[in-house]
């Protein structure tokens, strides 16, 4: 994901957390709690952005490593191993988690690890790599339009109309009306990615109930999703079967021969476990909704890097999207949870509830749902 939000709660720490408006006492505009969360809120828009790009520049790196010879299901093994490895100082601080939450954290693997980059990785072998992020990237609109108007529930205005802004944008920069001629199964398996998001979004809504030492931390969960997913794809992907003799040689990028284990290090620590950690501490001072439409723009950064590095050109169309994914993130940045008269709270563009208290505080600390 990048890429949206709305997993699992943690603890609510940092500058960003703020105190409740009913509860806490005014602080000048210049000073005290708001000016932190100002603060807090920049940053959390840069280190999205930061999330966005890092995860934005795994398929490009991916897909000269498929090309050159290994399956997509072992590239995405090799990304989920490594990732795990470099995450274990972090699983052993948070060792009693898989007996607080094991089903969490296996849906977590399941779905956000093992599912979504599974199905992503196999797409981009068949299909260009914007048009299997716009699929997977309809995964937020889709839970808005499930809580609307299948649950009946309210949801924010301002997130409704920056995620539809932001899949309208991204449809022109992938230029979607090319891909009813791509070929069927790669837009099935970039669906796939798009369900698995959904699935993963349901299951945050029931898994991150609870509050303080109750609800878990999301570097932890984090941690062991990536362990559970490495666990899940080495019983799928058999990596015994892989040509290991690739990652000895070179790939092919754009004409330029790279070292494969330089493409694999690019997507081990930057584009799985920096893009994770910075996007779990950016949903710790934005809110879901915000951060959620925000991941969008790995799309464009996606297509942009494409462009530079693997030599597809973009059009005026494709430009002019890009500007409405930036208007839709401005406006669900700016957007504020209300409450609709008789209701506790609003929906916001991932599924999860946002109370009353949530218009005046920074929102709960919270992971990033799985991104590319």
């Amino acid at each position: 994901m990048h890429a949206s939000s709305g997993s699992p709660a943690g603890r609510t720490t940092g500058p960003a957390q703020g105190i409740s408006g009913s509860t806490g006492t005014q602080q000048p505009a210049t000073s005290g709690p708001s000016a932190a969360r100002r603060t807090g809120r920049g940053a959390g828009l840069g280190l999205a952005l930061l999330s966005a790009l890092a995860f934005g520049g795994s398929g490009v790196a991916a897909k000269p490593l498929i090309a050159a010879g290994l399956e997509p299901l072992h590239v995405t093994w090799l990304r989920v191993t490594g990732a795990a490895l470099v995450m274990l100082p972090v699983a052993w601080r948070h060792r009693d988690l898989p007996r607080r939450r094991p089903a969490l954290l296996a849906g977590f693997g399941l779905l956000a690890v093992a599912g979504v980059q599974a199905c992503y990785f196999a797409a981009i072998s068949r299909i260009p790599v914007g048009v299997a992020l716009l699929i997977e990237y309809l995964a937020p609109a889709l839970v808005l339009g499930w809580v609307r108007f299948v649950q009946k529930r309210p949801v924010t205005r301002a997130a409704a109309v920056g995620v539809v802004l932001a899949v309208g944008g991204l449809a022109c920069v992938v230029e979607v009306w090319s891909g009813l001629t791509f070929d069927a199964i790669g837009l099935a398996l970039a669906l796939g990615a798009a369900c698995c998001q959904v699935g993963y979004f349901v299951l945050s809504d029931h898994g991150g109930d609870g509050t303080g030492d109750a609800a878990p931390d999301p570097l932890g969960v984090i941690a062991y999703g990536l362990l559970f997913g490495a666990v899940i794809l080495t019983l799928i992907a058999r990596p015994w079967t892989m040509n290991w003799s690739v990652l000895g040689g070179t790939a092919d990028l754009n004409g330029i021969h790279v070292p494969a284990l330089l493409l694999l290090a690019w997507i081990v620590l930057v584009a799985t476990v920096t893009a994770y950690l910075t996007g779990v501490v950016s949903i710790r001072r934005l809110s879901p909704q915000v951060a959620g439409v925000v991941a969008c723009l790995e799309a464009v950064i996606a297509t942009v890097l494409a462009w530079v590095l693997l030599g597809e050109h973009l059009s005026a169309p494709q430009i002019a999207g890009g500007a409405i994914v930036l208007i839709g993130a401005f406006i669900a940045q700016s957007a504020k949870p209300r409450t609709e008269p008789g209701e506790t709270g609003t929906v916001t563009a991932t599924g999860g509830k946002a109370s009353a208290a949530d218009a005046d505080e920074t929102p709960n600390d919270r992971c990033t749902a799985p991104s590319t």
